[in-house]
């Protein structure tokens, strides 16, 4: 007899050092409450585990224990099975979103109370999923930029250099954004894509995304240059872009930009490739354990 289990999968960058305590708690706390928990380093151990039908079956739920790329990567590999944040990255974005903190203890009471809730997952060209958001144009440079010299974990700190060089370098290329719903395309320099409104550094540049509409929220910025993107940047931080007849907004099922020059795509904080890009939502194809009173 196989007992109800928590598959925990662990980012080693993430849940180790200082931080892996709090992986020892959220297993004791587990454990306490009836539940085994089995934590996961290597990607393959996790989805060899899950061939056996078994396992499967008695398996309550998976912890993402690491940052929103992790939370993506589970999400992606293993779709219908429950997953529950465990913010141990850098940003940790959703998780923040619904309200789950870096307690063992608290994570381990929201799996154990099974309130499970359905959202919307976004798409990236043929395949590749996200859970918060995508870009294309500056924000996609430095994210390209931040993972080719990648060493070790991620802090707010590392973002510092590639910015700079993006400042210097990028060069603000022309896009073109078609979309259902919309009369003509738009012209823009940046295009943030919006599943979840939330971004990085709590910036709210879609502050008026749902989750659970079926839908993307697209926001164009539409002026090019250095300048205007440093405006822009003031701008979000007060919420002065909101309204602005030069920052088209809309919403949409499905998206697409391209660009003449080959422009840089990111999705959730990982680059991905370059324009032409597609993106879609795939309505509640996502399962998050909760808080209560998360509805």
């Amino acid at each position: 007899m196989i007992y109800p289990w928590v598959a925990i999968q662990r980012n080693p960058r993430s849940g180790s050092g200082k931080r892996r305590r709090f992986l020892f708690d959220l297993a004791s706390a587990l454990k306490r409450h009836g539940l085994r928990p089995h934590i996961f380093s290597r990607r393959e151990l996790l989805a060899e585990r899950l061939r056996d039908p078994e396992r499967r079956a008695a398996l309550v739920g998976i912890v993402a224990a690491g940052g929103d790329g992790t939370l993506a990567d589970v999400a992606n590999r293993f779709p219908g099975v429950p997953v529950c944040p465990f913010p141990l990255g850098t940003e940790n974005l959703l998780a923040k979103y619904l309200g789950i903190p870096l307690d063992g203890e608290a994570a381990a009471k929201i799996i154990v109370a099974g309130n499970v809730r359905k959202f919307d997952v976004g798409q990236a060209g043929l395949g590749t999923k996200f859970l918060i958001m995508g870009s294309v144009g500056f924000d996609a440079d430095v994210i390209r930029r931040l993972h080719e010299n990648r060493k070790g974990n991620i802090s707010h700190l590392s973002y510092v250099s590639p910015i700079l060089k993006s400042a210097i370098q990028y060069s603000f290329p022309k896009l073109t954004v078609t979309a259902d719903g919309l009369a003509e395309p738009l012209e823009g320099s940046l295009v943030v894509v919006s599943n979840f409104p939330a971004y990085a550094f709590k910036l709210p540049v879609n502050p008026d995304a749902e989750p659970d509409d079926g839908l993307l929220t697209v926001r164009v910025f539409q002026k090019a240059g250095r300048w205007n993107f440093a405006k822009y940047s003031a701008m979000v931080t007060r919420r002065l872009h909101l309204g602005r007849p030069d920052v088209r907004v809309f919403k949409t099922s499905e998206v697409t930009i391209e660009s003449e020059d080959a422009t840089p795509v990111q999705i959730d904080g990982d680059p991905l490739g370059a324009t032409p890009v597609t993106f879609r939502c795939l309505t509640g194809e996502l399962e998050l354990f909760v808080p209560e009173g998360v509805s």
